[in-house]
C-alpha cells in the first residue's frame, strides 16, 4: 500500500518537494531556486515556466532521494505563494504575461482609485481583506487591461486565472482541472469567505470574467490525478492551501486561540478564531485558516512584507555579513548605550498599517553607529513588527488575552535563537519552535494525507506535534516599555514622511 506523501511548497524565490513518510518523518527533499524580475520600480515578476519547471524538477528529484516511485506515493499535496497571479491561454497552457508576485505594487493607483470611490467597505465586509496591491484581484485587472486583446480574450472564455496552485494543479493533470481551495480563493479579493463562493459584485467591480476562475474546493479534496509521464505514473492530488495557512496546519493550531507566525521573506501571524469571522478593526485581515469537510474554519492574519529579507540587505545590500547565520553573533556585540531602530518599509508597511507609500528609515544613529548595531536592529525590527501584529490581534479578539496564547514559529529566521529569545522577551510570551522546521510543507502534506486516509483526523496529527524549544521571555518590564515605545515613536516617524502621493 502507498504510504507515501509528496508535498509541493512552491515559494516565492525557489520551488520544493519533500516526501514524507507515513510518520510524518521526512524521507527527501529537493529544492531549486529561479530567477526573479524586476522590470520597474515596485514590480515583481516571475515566468510561469520557471515555476512549472523548477516544481517539476524537485519532484523528480525528491522521489530519486527517497527511492520511491508513484506507485509508493499515496497522494500529492501543494502549497504555494499565496496572491501570485498567473492568467494563461485555455487551449495551449502558455501564460499571457509574466507571473505578478504578491509583492508587487504596480496596482496602487487602481487600489487608491477603488478606495476615493468608496468600495472598500463593501470589499472588507466579504472577502475580510482591505485594498491593497497585495492580493490578486486588482493584478487580474492589470494584465487583462495591458496585454493586448487579453480582455477581449478573457471574455470570449479563452483565457483562464489562478494562483500559484491552480496553474500547478492545471500543468499537473495536463489541462483537465482547473481548481483551488478556499484558503487561495480567500486571498483574491474576488471571494466571499462568509458564503464560500466567487462573488458577482466584486467580479464586476474588479472587471474579472467569471468564466476565467477556477472551482473552489475544501482544502483536502481530490483535485485530480497527475498525467502518467510527468512523474512515472499518475499520483492523486489531495490536498491544497496557501502557504500561510498550510503553515498553520503543519504547526497543528486547529484550536480557536492558537497562533502561529511564519518567518520567511516576510512575516506571517495567524489567529485561529474557529467558525467566526472576526471583523478587525486594526486593519488586519480575515481570512480562511482552512476548509474540510465543508466547514470553513477563520482566522486573523498581519502580514509583514519584510523579514528575513532585511537579512538579506544586510548581506547582499550592505556587505555587513556573508551568511544569514552570523547576524546573531553579530547583533550580541551591539552597544547597549546605543538604541539604533529599523523600521524596513522597503516596499511600504503591510499590517496593521497598511500603507505602501512609506519607505524604510533608520532612528538613532550616532558616530558610534556600526555594523553589530545594524544587525541588531535589523534583528528587533522583525519582533517588533510581530509585536504590533500580536498586540493587534489581541485587541481584535479579546478571547486570545483569556488563552495565555503561546507563538508557534517556523521559517528560515527560527533558526536564530537570538531573534526568538528577543521575541518572546517584546511579546512577554512563550515563543515554540516544533521539532520539524518544513511546517508549511508538511500542512500540505497532511492535507493530502488526509483525504487519502494515510494520515489521521486533525485532533490525532495535532498530538504528534513536537516541541523543539520552548523561549521564555527573560527581560524587565521596564525595558520592554522603553523598547516599544522607541519602536512606536520610529513608526511614527516613518508614517509621517508619506506625501500622499503613489
Amino acid at each position: 500500500m502507498a504510504s507515501h506523501i509528496l508535498a509541493i511548497d512552491q515559494g516565492t524565490t525557489s520551488s520544493r518537494a519533500i516526501v514524507f513518510r507515513s510518520d510524518i518523518s521526512i524521507a527527501a527533499q529537493a529544492q531549486q531556486e529561479f530567477q526573479q524580475h524586476f522590470p520597474a520600480s515596485g514590480w515583481v515578476e516571475h515566468e510561469p515556466e520557471d515555476i512549472w519547471t523548477s516544481t517539476l524538477a524537485t519532484c523528480r528529484e525528491a522521489m530519486s532521494r527517497a527511492n520511491v516511485t508513484a506507485s509508493d506515493i499515496a497522494a500529492i499535496g501543494i502549497t504555494n505563494q499565496r496572491e501570485t497571479t498567473v492568467v494563461w491561454d485555455r487551449a495551449t497552457g502558455h501564460a499571457v504575461h509574466r507571473a505578478i508576485v504578491w509583492q508587487d505594487r504596480r496596482t496602487a493607483e487602481i487600489c487608491a482609485r477603488l478606495k476615493a470611490d468608496g468600495h472598500e467597505p463593501l470589499i472588507s465586509a466579504r472577502t475580510g481583506l482591505i485594498i491593497d496591491p497585495y492580493f490578486s484581484g486588482t493584478k487580474v485587472a492589470w494584465i487583462l487591461d495591458h496585454v493586448p486583446g487579453a480582455r477581449e480574450r478573457a471574455e470570449r472564455g479563452e483565457l483562464m486565472f489562478g494562483t500559484v496552485d491552480s496553474y500547478l494543479l492545471w500543468r499537473l493533470t495536463g489541462g483537465k482541472v482547473h481548481a483551488t481551495d478556499a484558503t487561495n480563493a480567500s486571498r483574491t479579493l474576488l471571494f466571499n469567505i462568509h458564503t464560500g463562493e466567487w462573488d458577482d459584485d466584486l467580479l464586476k467591480l474588479l472587471r474579472v470574467p467569471r468564466s476565467m476562475l477556477p472551482d473552489v474546493r475544501d482544502s483536502s479534496a481530490s483535485f485530480g490525478t497527475t498525467v502518467p509521464e510527468l512523474l512515472g505514473g499518475s499520483i492523486a492530488i489531495r490536498g491544497i492551501a496557501g502557504d500561510q495557512q498550510a503553515a498553520t496546519i503543519g504547526q497543528a493550531c486547529f484550536t480557536p486561540g492558537m497562533m502561529k507566525s511564519t518567518y520567511g521573506t516576510g512575516c506571517f501571524a495567524l489567529l485561529n478564531t474557529g467558525t467566526t469571522a472576526v471583523a478587525s478593526k486594526n486593519k488586519l485581515l480575515t481570512t480562511i485558516a482552512y476548509q474540510l469537510n465543508g466547514q470553513r474554519t477563520y482566522a486573523l492574519e498581519g502580514s509583514i512584507f519584510v523579514a528575513g529579507s532585511a537579512v538579506q540587505w544586510l548581506r547582499d545590500g550592505l556587505g555587513l555579513i556573508k551568511h544569514a547565520s552570523e547576524t546573531g553573533s553579530l547583533a550580541d556585540e551591539n552597544d547597549t548605550m546605543q538604541s539604533v531602530y529599523l523600521v524596513p518599509a522597503f516596499v511600504g508597511l503591510g499590517a496593521p498599517y497598511w500603507n505602501p507609500r512609506v519607505r524604510g528609515a533608520l532612528f538613532g544613529l550616532t558616530r558610534n553607529t556600526g555594523p553589530a548595531e545594524l544587525a541588531h536592529a535589523v534583528l528587533e525590527s522583525v519582533c517588533y513588527q510581530t509585536y504590533d501584529l500580536w498586540a493587534a490581534m489581541r485587541a481584535d479578539w479579546p478571547e486570545a488575552k483569556e488563552t495565555n496564547t503561546v507563538l508557534r514559529v517556523d521559517g528560515g529566521m527560527t533558526a536564530s535563537d537570538w531573534t526568538m529569545q528577543r521575541l518572546a522577551d517584546l511579546l512577554n510570551a512563550p515563543v515554540d519552535r516544533p521539532m520539524i522546521q518544513e511546517t508549511t510543507a508538511l500542512g500540505a502534506a497532511y492535507l493530502a494525507g488526509l483525504g487519502a486516509g494515510v494520515y489521521p483526523e486533525p485532533a490525532r496529527f495535532a498530538d504528534s506535534w513536537r516541541l523543539e524549544r520552548r523561549f521564555k521571555p527573560n527581560m524587565s518590564d521596564a525595558t520592554r516599555t522603553r523598547k516599544l515605545k522607541g519602536w512606536s515613536q520610529a513608526v511614527k516617524g516613518v508614517l509621517a514622511s508619506d506625501t500622499g502621493e503613489d
